[in-house]
């Protein structure tokens, strides 16, 4: 007696639980838009989303709601907002047993929504009309009802998520039922991430779809042998169904529960859900839930040898079997599916003929403009033809013309070409001539001063050594001893100034003197490869003689693909001279800033690459760098500063003018300068005179 009292306790506190809760969350959202609806087309929608709220929870507040809306669609001729509410309304008589008339609501709907072009409609009446075929077992039918969905569903732009996850959801349900458990698994795994990740899925008229998939998968782990985590789906969707006060989930996760427990040989916790279940289906009324678990306490209470109670829940079982079962009712569902086939077979007959009798006309019309496309592509075909031997002749007379022209055109430029080289090499011949005829007659007449310059300071500088050592012979005071040492060393190292600068302006008179050497000698086919190597070794040494505390690695990288080139090599030697001992130079002046960068070990680095048309040679320092002022001078003579820019006019002339080459030169100041020198490797171009 005791038990039987908590029994009925437990179910008296689920139904005052979900009585609470009269309406689903998204009832009050959907009445606030209702009321301000400006329209009678959306006031007709939001009636029919207001009444989707209730279909599980009060199906009297949904039959209201419908109705009003379908009164209106009916009144203002609006067939997409007649098919939503008709919608709605099928599923009263689905959830309470009569399958014929819910299928036939369905399917007066669903041709409104394909007749309106509706795609959110039709999905969702095709998933309802699937929802009948699965109450009754047949899940290959329901399986090609929720397909079409599904396809609708993808199709649209932004479809109901909510809807989206019921189909998916049902997908895995059938396929559970045909026991395909791959598939079901695929399915139901998507609705559930769906309904995980979805912001917007609780906010749709047809609610969170959360319990119906936790549910769902309880039963897959059921049906693969894992009953303990099938529990646990159970759980989380009765309390997922609470909030949403969706009963009809609620009544299935019981029970869902009571078949586990029952399976387990737990009857009194079979019982106790089996319970909960049927309240909340038959406040509804849920017929199948009903059936189901009347059949659940029939089987408890007869293992447990009560057969008042037995009795009892047999006879509610028949009468809600009766409902769902009635072989009246199979009938009429065979019939009206079979209506509904026939008249699918009878549109898709009616379309197939119009199309054959579409493409008859058009193949008839096509064969007429194909008849007369013929006969003008023939006349046209003609008149091209005699155009076209007219235009052979004038083309084959143009082309011998133009071929003529052209030949005399290209005889003129190379003819304009070789006079403006001519023209230039007199013009540098002249020029060269007459510098270096002045630079021979200034070369000679400095030359003999800076020789005796270059004498007298070296006899100088012996005479102080000779006046030193007869001083420290004599016996002077201390005093005027060390101020004699100190004015004679300061002389001596006067006359060795005077002796540098001699060799510094011997130097720049050799210079002078090379330059103005006749530069009319023969191009030889050269190899630059040893040719760049020994000019550089030789600058490299001819500075260490004049500072032989100056040392710098020297880095080559020469290309062995590299080919003679025909210049004259002594010019060649005297422009890589140039570029040599301004890199050289270069680090040098670093290497004087040792206070900055204690570190630093001067480097220049040759190398060489050949191209098949030109040979390059690039020369890099890591000396100071050069401003880009001083870089935009760098070729320029007479412009003031460093020793070497004279050399790297001249070498500049000496690439660029006699061999037809190019030298630049690119720096970055704090890193170095790299110089690039190129020569053409086939073309022979006349050395200056």
């Amino acid at each position: 007696m005791m038990i039987r009292f908590l029994a009925l306790w437990s179910v008296l506190g689920v139904l005052l639980s979900f009585s609470a809760r009269a309406q689903s969350p998204q009832t009050k959202p959907m009445l606030r838009a209702l009321a301000a609806a400006a329209t009678d087309t959306s006031r007709v929608l939001w009636l029919a989303d207001v009444a989707a709220t209730y279909r599980y929870s009060r199906f009297d507040s949904l039959q209201w709601y419908a109705q009003q809306g379908l009164a209106l669609a009916s009144r203002i001729g609006y067939a997409k907002g007649k098919s939503r509410c008709l919608a709605r309304l099928a599923i009263l008589p689905s959830e309470r047993g009569n399958l014929p008339q819910a299928l036939r609501l369905d399917l007066q709907a669903l041709h409104l929504a394909q007749a309106s072009h509706d795609t959110e409609g039709t999905a969702r009446l095709l998933n309802q009309t699937g929802l009948l075929y699965f109450a009754l077992d047949d899940f290959r039918l329901s399986l090609r009802y929720y397909q079409q969905a599904l396809r609708l569903y993808q199709a649209t732009a932004a479809p109901d998520t909510s809807q989206l996850v019921s189909v998916l959801t049902n997908l895995g349900a059938s396929y559970e039922g045909l026991h395909q458990y791959d598939s079901a698994a695929y399915f139901l795994n998507r609705a559930w991430t769906m309904t995980a990740r979805s912001r917007a899925v609780h906010r749709s008229s047809w609610g969170n779809p959360a319990p119906y998939v936790l549910r769902e998968l309880g039963l897959l782990q059921l049906a693969q042998g894992h009953p303990k985590a099938a529990l646990a789906f159970y759980q989380r969707s009765a309390r997922a169904a609470l909030p949403e006060n969706d009963r009809r989930s609620a009544s299935r996760t019981f029970q869902y529960m009571a078949e586990l427990f029952q399976a387990r040989g737990q009857t009194d916790s079979s019982i106790f859900y089996a319970r909960k279940a049927l309240a909340l289906a038959q406040t509804l009324p849920f017929m199948l839930g009903v059936a189901r678990n009347n059949k659940l306490l029939t089987e408890a209470f007869e293992s447990r040898h009560q057969p008042d109670s037995t009795l009892r829940y047999l006879r509610a079982m028949l009468v809600a079997q009766d409902s769902l079962y009635n072989p009246r009712r199979i009938k009429q569902l065979d019939a009206l599916e079979f209506a509904e086939q026939q008249r699918l077979q009878e549109l898709e007959t009616e379309r197939a003929q119009l199309h054959e009798r579409v493409w008859l006309v058009a193949l008839a019309t096509g064969l007429c403009g194909l008849l007369v496309v013929s006969v003008l592509l023939w006349r046209n075909n003609y008149l091209q033809r005699q155009a076209h031997r007219q235009l052979s002749h004038l083309h084959e007379q143009v082309s011998v013309q133009t071929r003529e022209l052209t030949a005399q055109r290209d005889s003129l430029a190379r003819m304009l070409q070789e006079l403006k080289i001519a023209q230039s090499q007199l013009v540098l011949r002249e020029k060269m001539a007459s510098l270096g005829e002045l630079m021979a007659g200034v070369a000679h007449e400095i030359q003999t001063p800076v020789n005796c310059v270059r004498k007298f300071a070296a006899i100088s500088v012996e005479l102080c050594e000779d006046v030193r050592l007869e001083l420290q012979k004599l016996t002077l005071p201390a005093h005027d001893q060390e101020i004699m040492d100190e004015m004679l060393q300061n002389l001596g190292q006067n006359q060795t100034k005077i002796a540098q600068y001699g060799y510094r302006a011997e130097s720049i008179v050799r210079g002078m003197l090379e330059y103005s050497q006749d530069g009319t000698a023969p191009r030889q086919p050269t190899d630059l490869n040893r040719l760049a190597e020994e000019y550089l070794r030789l600058t490299y040494q001819d500075l260490r003689a004049k500072n032989r505390y100056f040392n710098a690695a020297l880095l080559l990288h020469l290309d062995p693909a590299a080919r003679p080139v025909p210049i004259i090599r002594q010019d060649i030697g005297r422009a890589l001279v140039g570029v040599f001992s301004a890199a050289l130079l270069a680090t040098q002046q670093r290497l004087a800033d040792a206070d900055e960068e204690a570190e630093y070990v001067p480097q220049v680095e040759l190398s060489t690459r050949y191209t098949g048309q030109q040979l390059e040679i690039r020369v890099r320092d890591n000396g100071p760098g050069l401003a880009p002022e001083q870089l935009h001078l760098l070729f320029q003579r007479f412009q003031g500063g460093i020793d070497a820019k004279l050399g790297l006019a001249l070498s500049h002339d000496i690439v660029t003018k006699g061999h037809g080459g190019t030298l630049t030169a690119q720096s970055t100041p704090g890193l170095g300068t790299t110089y690039l020198l190129t020569l053409p490797a086939e073309t022979a171009v006349a050395a200056p005179a």
